[in-house]
């Protein structure tokens, strides 16, 4: 059994002309695996992403997640197993990052001193410790991302649901963002992320999402086919 599975998933938007934007979609995500979706813009890259989360549910086929259907508890595993990268940080009167991941650990009921620990751990996990007092506007790109994605580290997941990782990153910041994805993996936290540069795609397992329809090598063994394609 996959860690998460998508079994003939289809998605279409809008009601009088619908616009078919996944068709038939099938893939199994390994624990510990980094697998990168390619497309152009407007490609359903991030509408797939969503219904692999669970938080859009698809048309037709099934989603499964440590073989439990998604369907059945719509957004329930959003943090508790599965963490989908926000970019996006509410603006609580310019309150700092740490403040913002304590405070979102406690409103799901973790007791103020474990919220304090989990959000730190994971502020130095993916180093930006010392950003800590920092406030989201004050963080560029890389830094920005790194922070979405501590957010999402504070609840421990299994899979880490990201789109974009290196969008409005620095060129020079985006090789320590792939591999802080990639180290993560290492540590058994299966990675799903989107990309629209042939750069993000070395080391992953790369699929291609075109017409709605997903291309390329099924299986992570596969991987290292992306590590020979030209990056240029």
């Amino acid at each position: 059994m996959s860690l998460l599975e998508l079994d003939g998933v289809g998605k279409r938007y809008g009601r009088l002309d619908r616009r078919t934007v996944l068709r038939d979609v099938s893939l199994a995500v390994e624990s510990g695996e980094v697998v990168v979706i390619w497309g152009a813009r407007r490609s359903g890259r991030s509408t797939l992403l969503r219904v692999a989360a669970g938080i859009e549910t698809p048309d037709s086929g099934t989603v499964r997640f440590e073989g439990r259907d998604l369907r059945a508890r719509p957004g329930a595993t959003l943090g508790e197993g599965i963490g989908y990268c926000h970019r996006a940080f509410a603006a609580r009167d310019g309150s700092p990052l740490l403040d913002q991941l304590t405070s979102g650990l406690i409103a799901r009921g973790v007791p103020l001193a474990t919220a304090s620990r989990r959000a730190s751990e994971s502020l130095e996990r993916v180093e930006i410790g010392a950003w800590a007092r920092c406030r989201p506007e004050e963080l560029d790109g890389g830094e920005a991302v790194r922070a979405a994605i501590a957010r999402a580290l504070t609840h421990s997941p299994r899979l880490l649901i990201i789109d974009e990782p290196t969008i409005d990153v620095d060129v020079l910041a985006r090789d320590g963002v792939l591999a802080l994805l990639h180290s993560l993996a290492q540590e058994g936290v299966a990675v799903l992320a989107t990309t629209g540069e042939s750069t993000s795609l070395s080391g992953a397992r790369a699929l291609t999402l075109s017409e709605g329809e997903l291309h390329g090598p099924p299986a992570r063994e596969l991987a290292e086919v992306v590590a020979l394609m030209p990056t240029g």
